[in-house]
């Protein structure tokens, strides 16, 4: 374990290095979901992206941890566990910069409850909170993007109020549609396409979260800061029919 210069402040960060699977390792840098340790989780993978390591075939920054995917040949001529780790220990100790250029600030149009967010009454009534109070906390501050996962443009953001620190469903569904947004575990995912799921759905965005034939493909990355902005049905319908 090594200690580098935390990207937000002087203070020190640690991480740790281990293999995950025979393709694949993990630059983990702490084990609780917090802005600080994604912020350096996303600056961590774009400098490892950067260095342009040899048999390197993708950098995936998530919560906590970064996961670097390699392709060794089986003949001895591709990266291995020990010398891609020995590599990202000098890349590490060598400092983290803050990405300035990363997280754009976007507006998150959402239609808030009735069929758009069927799951608002009961969210509020465990939380102890009126609907619209469920909706000033999540609407409020902004939210950063710390990961896309699960499905393609799937993002996850966070991190809200304690209030709204819900487990998730006792029963998934077999299919939520494209645009909820739904809550759970101080965490917020939007919708790319119509999946299962057993997060608590607020509310609808009439965005679409993730295009093929678009570049990038992904509405939100990771990094980006996100306000969600309340919106009526009828403001929700309009924005969905400009969609091109």
């Amino acid at each position: 374990m090594n200690a580098i210069s935390d990207i937000s402040s002087p203070a020190e960060t640690a991480w740790r290095i281990q293999p995950q699977g025979d393709r694949c390792l993990i630059v983990a840098f702490g084990d609780q979901i917090d802005a600080a340790i994604g912020r350096t989780c996303l600056a961590a993978a774009r400098k490892l992206r950067d260095a342009g390591l040899p048999g390197v075939t993708d950098v995936v920054p998530s919560f906590v941890a970064v996961a670097v995917h390699y392709r060794p040949d089986g003949l001895g001529n591709g990266p291995t566990y020990a010398d891609l780790a020995e590599r990202i220990e000098a890349l590490l100790a060598d400092g983290i910069a803050a990405d300035n250029a990363a997280g754009r600030e976007i507006d998150v149009p959402v239609c808030y409850g009735g069929d758009y967010g069927p799951d608002l009454q009961d969210v509020a009534k465990a939380a102890g909170l009126t609907p619209d109070e469920v909706i000033g906390l999540h609407s409020g501050p902004r939210s950063m993007v710390f990961m896309l996962g699960f499905a393609p443009g799937h993002a996850y953001l966070g991190v809200h109020d304690e209030k709204l620190n819900l487990p998730r469903r006792a029963s998934p569904r077999t299919a939520v549609p494209a645009g909820a947004v739904a809550i759970a575990n101080r965490q917020t995912v939007i919708y790319p396409n119509r999946l299962p799921g057993g997060w608590h759905i607020i509310g609808t965005t009439p965005l679409t979260m993730f295009d093929p034939a678009r570049d990038p493909a992904a509405y939100l990355q990771p990094g980006d800061s996100v306000r969600f902005v309340p919106i009526t049905p009828d403001e929700f319908e309009r924005l969905r029919e400009a969609r091109p």
